[in-house]
């Protein structure tokens, strides 16, 4: 049964956002007005540990500390439509999942369109997973996650490094995953009064303003077309309610056809990326916790693993 935070929460959304922020084509106001507002976040990321890094021209900040030498590292990748969001706007939800593994989270600020589209974003992603390994950190100690364009670009991402011939990171979380760039799923039209957040205008937008005339069947604009064979085990989580309810329903049926290990879960009643409210949400806590314990339980594959098409153009960057 859905808590009655969530009724509030909703409420918040739907005015906060679904009628004010995306009604609007400027990007700068998007940019302005997206995640927490600057006081909270900064109330948020009191006593966070937060050092800035450059990952080759793309800024990045290392959030939280870890627990212990041989921790998990975490690379979470912000959401925002590929138009806004930042490590900054998204260091708490970074953080609230980090506290939760008992690591460090890096957190890149990828390039974002319409100055940068596609294959920008996932340039950056793969980039920031390089960095980590030659940092000397064990693939099998790195975890992946993001939250909506950012848990497309965490799959995304991992599948430029499985065709780079990278060994896979320990596994991979997936929040409300934007995954479907030409809008397939049935949910885009069946949610678009119920979703809080989200207008299917307002996607679309933000797919055009991202692909800059680039396929949206490309496999690594959109990962639920992409060939999954050899990933590592991946969790998403999406919820009942949002326009985007069916890009991670078929993202998990994707993975499982192609032996991926899946944990996957419909949540009622919250929002899109509704983990960003777990100061004040139960859902958004039990979302995170049961993510924690997917990503800290399970074990990565081993290079075997790997399939005989990595390399293939079937999702290489262009």
């Amino acid at each position: 049964m859905p808590s009655w935070q969530s009724h509030v929460i909703e409420l918040v959304v739907r005015s906060r956002v679904k009628r004010r922020i995306l009604s609007t084509e400027d990007v700068r106001a998007i940019r302005a007005r997206l995640g927490p507002p600057p006081l909270l976040r900064h109330a948020l990321s009191v006593g966070l540990r937060v050092e800035p890094v450059m990952v080759g021209t793309v800024r990045a900040e290392w959030v939280g500390e870890a627990a212990t030498p041989d921790a998990p590292v975490l690379l979470f990748l912000h959401g925002g439509g590929y138009l806004a969001g930042s490590a900054d706007t998204h260091r708490p939800l970074a953080a609230a999942l980090a506290r939760r593994l008992g690591a460090r989270a890096l957190v890149p600020d990828y390039r974002l369109a319409p100055e940068c589209p596609f294959p920008g974003a996932v340039e950056d992603s793969l980039a920031a997973y390089r960095y980590l390994l030659e940092l000397g950190i064990p693939a099998e100690r790195i975890v992946i996650a993001g939250d909506s364009a950012g848990g497309g670009l965490t799959v995304a991402g991992t599948l430029a490094a499985r065709d780079a011939g990278l060994p896979m990171p320990r596994a991979l979380a997936c929040f409300s995953p934007w995954v479907d760039l030409a809008h397939a799923g049935a949910s885009l039209d069946e949610n678009e009064e119920r979703c809080s957040m989200l207008r299917r205008a307002a996607v679309e937008k933000a797919a055009t303003a991202y692909l800059a005339g680039a396929s949206p069947h490309h496999p690594l604009a959109s990962p639920v077309y992409a060939e999954l064979d050899g990933l590592p085990p991946l969790l998403v989580h999406s919820s009942a309610d949002e326009l985007l309810r069916d890009d991670g329903v078929r993202l998990a049926a994707r993975a499982r056809a192609a032996r991926v290990p899946v944990e996957f879960a419909l949540y009622a009643r919250v929002p899109h990326a509704w983990q960003h409210f777990e100061r004040v949400l139960p859902e958004a806590r039990a979302s995170l916790d049961a993510a924690a314990r997917f990503l800290a339980r399970v074990t990565p594959r081993g290079p075997a693993d790997v399939p005989s098409h990595a390399g293939s153009a079937s999702s290489t960057l262009a």
